[in-house]
């Protein structure tokens, strides 16, 4: 469901059946003349179309204004907006905060840009990462007052721990493609993967009569992408999502 259409017996619901709650995380960034600079997000936001389709979920408007950087083109002209990871930080965590007092204990970004390094992160994904533990922290601590975790009602933390109870897992953070699709499947930028991607999640999002207009190396697969190539890679996300977000 769409939280913004929810009635809060809808939400009450969800929060009582543990339901997913979702954020589509993303950046407006250049990617080449044939594509939409809002693929990375668009990306997430169509695929959890499809797995809302299937699944009890809440989703979350979009957020677009990540961290693009300025990498791959500079703005003028080419449509890249760059909001850093220090004012990404504060702002994920009052959401995230908010999201914890209304009473979800299970939510998720999904990511795609510049997940190839998610491991190691970026500033995105590590703002947004970072920030879920200080609203976790932060929510404890006016729950449960200073000291909560060394009262001796949390002595099977560890135990708890091990056996899957842990309210750091409350917020997390997931790349849209994990590492097991590496192989599988091109991770690219603009290039054919990410070009297939959107003709079969997103038709509207590339144009192939400007294929010819791009000049980056990162584009010269584009030309070879298909919506076939496109939905083999979504079978595999799909997969993926099922995975990270059950309940």
């Amino acid at each position: 469901m769409r939280y913004e259409l929810m009635l809060p017996h809808q939400i009450r619901r969800a929060i009582a059946e543990n339901w997913p709650v979702v954020l589509p995380l993303g950046v407006l960034e250049y990617h080449g003349e044939h594509m939409a600079i809002g693929m990375d997000t668009l990306a997430v936001v169509k695929t959890l179309d499809l797995f809302e389709k299937e699944a009890d979920i809440v989703i979350l408007p979009p957020f677009y204004y990540g961290a693009a950087s300025y990498a791959v083109a500079p703005p003028e002209g080419s449509g890249s907006v760059q909001v850093g990871g220090n004012q990404l930080a504060p702002f994920a965590e009052e959401l995230f905060y908010s999201l914890l007092r209304i009473g979800f204990r299970n939510i998720h970004a999904i990511i795609h840009h510049q997940t190839e390094n998610f491991t190691a992160g970026m500033p995105t994904d590590l703002a947004f990462k970072t920030a879920g533990r200080q609203a976790i922290f932060r929510f404890l601590e006016r729950q449960r007052g200073e000291g909560w975790w060394g009262s001796e009602a949390m002595a099977d933390y560890y135990s708890g721990h091990a056996s899957g109870e842990n309210f750091f897992n409350w917020v997390q953070v997931h790349p849209l493609m994990p590492a097991a699709m590496s192989g599988k499947y091109p991770f690219d930028h603009a290039g054919i993967g990410e070009t297939s991607l959107m003709l079969a999640l997103c038709p509207e999002a590339v144009d192939a009569g400007y294929f010819a207009a791009n000049t980056g190396w990162y584009t010269a697969t584009a030309p070879d992408a298909s919506a076939e190539m496109g939905r083999k890679g979504v079978a595999m996300i799909l997969d993926h999502l099922r995975a990270v977000l059950s309940a």
